[in-house]
């Protein structure tokens, strides 16, 4: 379970499902070997952007090419964070150099932090106190519009009306 008690399901376009395979989902980084393994193997090039992360339901962290679906690094799955990630190499260790819970798919509240930092110790990754960019997102309860807020203005962009200030994007009851 996440950190607010549930994961979180897949909330974007249903026509992005098709795009789920077997096997098609992200790297799974379950320990340094793991991420060093993937990460000798990614061209430099590659690191200049960021990549597209989930942490799964069992909390380990997914990689995939930013240019890759959320719901398709989960293979359709719930997740316990989402978002993209860049990588730095260090002398001896590889850290993150920025995160963000940027997920449009799955709208994961800025919460899900502590799923992040669990799956990165895990994976041998040094890592910040916190996402270095933190989305929040919210459902409209008039117009039931996904909305990212911005400067804390809890204000709906598509109707104008007021939007809830703890995350209720998966509906009542999550």
């Amino acid at each position: 379970m996440g950190v607010r008690g549930w994961s979180y399901r897949y909330v974007g376009p249903d026509d992005l499902r098709i795009l789920i395979r077997a096997g098609g989902e992200g790297q799974s980084m379950r320990s340094p070997a793991d991420f060093d393994e993937w990460a000798s193997s990614r061209p430099a090039e590659e690191f200049a952007e960021p990549f597209t992360f989930v942490v799964d339901a069992a909390g380990v962290l997914r990689l995939a090419s930013r240019r890759s679906e959320h719901v398709v690094c989960a293979g359709g799955d719930e997740v316990l964070s989402a978002g993209e990630i860049s990588f730095r190499a260090e002398p001896g260790r590889w850290a993150v150099d920025e995160i963000s819970n940027q997920s449009t798919g799955y709208c994961p509240d800025i919460s899900s932090w502590p799923s992040v930092a669990e799956a990165l110790d895990r994976a041998g990754v040094a890592r910040p106190s916190g996402f270095t960019h933190e989305v929040i997102f919210r459902r409209c309860p008039s117009c039931q519009q996904i909305n990212l807020v911005r400067a804390a203005d809890f204000v709906c962009v598509f109707c104008n009306g007021i939007l809830p200030q703890e995350w209720n994007v998966d509906g009542p009851g999550r």
